[in-house]
């Protein structure tokens, strides 16, 4: 198995996982209810996505 010759500097490792950062998700409205929804996922309130129906939201009482 592979060793490293030299010891890897926090400047090096720290730059290597600048990527594994969390980013914010964007937040948008309903085209069909105008609740706000994560965009690329079917919205909560209504059940639709880019237009269509794909599940029947619930009423809550």
């Amino acid at each position: 198995m592979a060793h490293p010759k030299r010891k890897t500097s926090k400047s090096k490792k720290r730059m290597r996982r600048s990527h594994h950062a969390l980013r914010i998700q964007e937040i948008t409205d309903c085209s069909y209810c105008g609740e706000m929804m994560v965009s690329h996922r079917v919205c909560k309130h209504c059940g639709h996505y880019k237009g269509q129906s794909v599940f029947k939201a619930t009423e809550e009482a």
